[in-house]
């Protein structure tokens, strides 16, 4: 009998909301599923800073597609600073 590996959610990344519904699309047209959390207190509350504290909006996905999930964030967040 062979241990299969637990899957949970897992945070992966953290931002304003329309960062989160941003990030959420990428990773769903990658073909992982992604869901957002906090999204009625992120849009209610203005966040504290930028660390990721209060009123940020977070989007987990499942730990299966976590390294997946990694590459496709690591990108969106690259783009934001060449922008910026």
């Amino acid at each position: 009998m062979s241990k299969e590996k637990e899957i949970r959610a897992i945070e992966i990344f953290r931002g304003m909301i329309y960062q989160a519904h941003m990030v959420v699309n990428l990773l769903e047209n990658a073909g992982i599923d992604a869901y957002l959390q906090d999204e009625i207190s992120g849009t209610l509350n203005m966040p504290w800073d930028s660390s990721g504290g209060v009123g940020m909006v977070k989007v987990t996905v499942s730990s299966a597609d976590y390294e997946k999930a990694q590459a496709v964030v690591k990108e969106y967040e690259q783009n934001l600073r060449s922008e910026g």
